[in-house]
């Protein structure tokens, strides 16, 4: 059976976690579905683990929808996510555009970054058809912004800002909210307050879902580890053996451990 977005719901009313995983070619994507991975993000983290830039800027829309389409060629049944590259849902219709190719070129759903001021743009692809995942927290497309890939969230005044935000994304329409580096006790308050699934990477074990990016938890991206991020290859022993760990320990809430989340 297929996975989609009532599977999620079904999943976060059930007190069921599910797992999320990149890729970006249909060798992987057949690997990691079939593995058990419940949603793969084609991820604009293709800049750096791919293309060897340093943030996630350069990539482009084409550069999405080219690795999107290896994607679906591959799959073999889990709900397909693409990011929308940085300054390419700018405006209304530029959103629509870029989105409408990502799905022509086979993902189920579109993945934004942004606060409150997407509410309109989300509204605007929601209506319209398109699914959407809100990406709060850290995020990376406003790395120059934020000054450097810092934990989100810390005091209560911008704690009870994402917790703000999120609410109001949900009601323009978003179908699930992504959580990226924020304590564990707000990301457990904003999944406890939502009812669309909550999908944490670097935000404890409380959300609905966890997501990582395939080379972290296969230990083959360069330079420091986050936190966050577990290698599994060393447990699981092969590639579908590390994936299939990973998909275990999500399901059963041994991943992420105390040691990969963030306090307040």
């Amino acid at each position: 059976m297929a996975v989609t977005i009532n599977t999620l719901r079904e999943r976060k009313n059930n007190g069921e976690t599910f797992s999320v995983l990149t890729a970006y070619d249909a060798t992987f994507a057949q690997v990691v579905s079939e593995a058990g991975v419940d949603v793969i993000l084609i991820g604009d983290s293709l800049g750096m683990v791919l293309q060897g830039h340093d943030s996630t800027l350069p990539v482009t829309v084409d550069d999405m929808c080219y690795h999107t389409r290896a994607v679906a060629r591959g799959n073999r049944g889990a709900l397909i996510m693409a990011d929308l590259p940085f300054l390419s849902y700018g405006t209304i219709p530029q959103a629509l555009d870029n989105a409408a190719a990502l799905m022509r070129a086979g993902a189920h759903m579109v993945k934004l970054e942004g606060t409150d001021w997407m509410a309109d743009t989300i509204h605007a692809l929601s209506e319209r058809g398109i699914p959407v995942c809100a990406h709060l927290g850290l995020t990376p497309q406003f790395v120059n912004k934020l000054g450097g890939y810092k934990v989100q969230g810390r005091d209560e005044r911008q704690a009870e800002l994402m917790i703000e935000h999120a609410g109001m994304l949900e009601k323009a329409g978003a179908d699930i909210i992504l959580l990226e580096c924020v304590p564990n006790q707000l990301a457990a308050r904003i999944t406890q307050a939502a009812k669309a699934p909550v999908i944490g990477i670097g935000a404890g074990r409380d959300t609905d879902g966890q997501v990582l990016v395939l080379h972290d938890m296969l230990g083959v991206t360069p330079g420091r580890r986050p936190k966050f991020v577990k290698d599994f290859l060393t447990e699981g022993g092969s590639i579908e053996g590390a994936i299939k760990a990973y998909v275990s320990a999500v399901r059963e809430r041994r991943f992420p451990a105390e040691e990969h989340m963030f306090k307040a």
